[in-house]
């Protein structure tokens, strides 16, 4: 998922200051109409990693145009390289007093980010009752009620649903490795064929837990609270094994690519033969736009990849709260999660439970075509592994850099 990234350390350490969360009487409670009224005219600042052209036109120019023209509110799109950015603005903000009066609106957000605002009191929740959107959001089906195990309780919109593929040119690579350890075996066996962004990129921070994953044994020994006494175990196994692989990456691995951006770039120059990404749906916009190879295909692991859930959150101190939830209502919708599931506009998977829609509505997305260089959801849905709670991540993302990175 793209909306996730490492918030400073001091921030997960702050204790939520007196007056940080106020109530918000004036917004909870009233009719959805009220709210509408109350949000017109209204300018909502949304802070979101900004790397894909294609999620930027689509929030900027369709969710735009809608927010404009049936709620008379300007959306403005910030674009970030790291969520934690738009995180630790709304903590120093609320740090300095400014508790009714912030900067940020609302921010695509989950995993430990979610987890800093959830600590200091710092997200406005509590009002999913009141989104006529929200019916169609399943929240018994705990990949979504939990954001990397962190309960949601009313404080996160869903907007995405993702799930890890890799991606190679078929052209090039007749059959790709199909388990961790046939991967593993296939990195050293090609030297500087490989790669991966260094942590705390979100998605070199989720190749390494699939490494974690496979040096445990599989997730299981991993799930629940954090255990220092599993991490103990585990995480020697895991950085040996990504030490033992240096020498076989790019570069010998003396440096790691800054992003999955970078990483694909470095796949459509030919000089790697794997990229990666939490959104399959990359791989088809990059052949489409001539940039990676038509014969790319992407594919999930025999042995699983990760999926999870990202979401909207709206800062507990945004001035324009009314507004923030119009717009979150509106990215739920059926009508904007099918325009984004649009292989040409975005390719995301919903958020939302298909089957509560009208029949014409779940024919509709039934009936979206594919690119061959997608990896069919469903496909992918058969293998997926569960994310490990943000204490975990934290955990391991910090490791990796004392044990891996600077080696």
């Amino acid at each position: 998922m793209k909306g996730y990234g490492k918030a400073a350390a001091a921030a997960l350490l702050l204790a939520p200051a007196a007056g940080w969360a106020q109530p918000a009487a004036e917004v909870l409670g009233l009719s959805w109409a009220e709210i509408e009224e109350r949000a017109r005219g209204q300018t909502v600042n949304w802070y979101m990693w900004g790397g894909s052209d294609r999620i930027n036109a689509y929030v900027s120019g369709y969710l735009g145009e809608l927010a404009r023209e049936r709620h008379g509110i300007v959306l403005r799109r910030i674009g970030i390289n790291d969520t934690a950015e738009a995180v630790n603005a709304v903590l120093q903000e609320l740090e300095a007093g400014v508790a009714e009066d912030g900067s940020v609106d609302l921010i695509w957000i989950n995993g430990e980010n979610f987890r800093t605002l959830r600590q200091a009191d710092a997200v406005f929740c509590g009002y999913l009752e009141q989104l006529p959107h929200n019916r169609l959001v399943d929240w018994s089906d705990e990949a979504v009620s939990y954001d990397f195990g962190t309960p949601v309780d009313g404080c996160e919109t869903p907007w995405n649903r993702v799930q890890f593929a890799f991606a190679y040119d078929g052209a090039r690579l007749a059959e790709p490795p199909r388990t961790m350890a046939a991967l593993l075996e296939w990195i050293e066996a090609n030297p500087g064929r490989f790669t991966y962004p260094a942590p705390p990129d979100f998605t070199g921070s989720v190749f390494v837990r699939h490494v974690f994953y496979h040096a445990a044994g599989g997730p299981e020994a991993l799930l629940g609270p954090f255990r220092q006494e599993v991490y103990d175990e585990v995480a020697p196994k895991a950085w040996e094994i990504l030490n033992r692989l240096k020498p076989s990456l790019w570069r010998q691995g003396r440096t790691y690519p800054r992003d999955g951006t970078a990483l694909g770039q470095l796949f459509a120059n030919q000089e790697v033969d794997f990229h990666f990404s939490y959104d399959a749906a990359t791989f088809g916009t990059g052949v489409e736009a001539g940039t990676y190879p038509a014969g790319t295909r992407s594919y999930g692991l025999a042995d699983g990849t990760i999926g999870n859930t990202n979401y909207l959150a709206i800062p507990a101190n945004s001035p324009r709260k009314a507004a923030a939830l119009v717009v979150a209502n509106l990215a739920l919708g059926a009508e904007a999660q099918l325009h984004k599931a649009m292989p040409d506009i975005w390719g995301a998977s919903p958020a939302i439970d298909v089957g509560r829609l009208p029949p014409a509505q779940q024919e509709a997305f039934a009936a979206l075509p594919r690119h061959p260089a997608v990896a069919p959801a469903a496909e992918l849905a058969r293998a997926a592994l569960p994310e490990l709670r943000a204490e975990w991540v934290v955990a391991i993302e910090a490791g990796w850099q004392e044990h891996v990175g600077k080696r």
